[in-house]
């Protein structure tokens, strides 16, 4: 079966022998971010600092390059992945 996460995260993982249950546990990550992480769903994750805080995270808790990943988070989310600011005038 192909591995269908972001840059072969869950292979990656499950090589490890790392479970998502040991990630959460150790990161308190929720099973849900952890997911959508790996499925590169970052529409999922809350937003702002959050997201590149448990991109880290989850990363380090793979040991996995955690440059990699965030700049795959980046160019996925445009704009360098900090949210757009709209001044509106009246």
């Amino acid at each position: 079966m192909r591995d269908k996460s972001i840059l072969g995260v869950k292979t990656w993982r499950t090589a490890k022998g790392i479970t998502l249950e040991a990630i959460a546990a150790s990161t308190k990550l929720s099973m849900r971010i952890l997911e959508a992480i790996e499925a590169g769903d970052f529409k999922r994750l809350p937003g702002g600092i959050y997201n590149t805080n448990y991109i880290k995270q989850y990363a380090k808790a793979i040991e996995f390059d955690e440059a990699n990943l965030l700049a795959f988070y980046h160019n996925s989310c445009g704009n360098g992945g900090m949210p757009t600011l709209v001044i509106q005038y009246s």
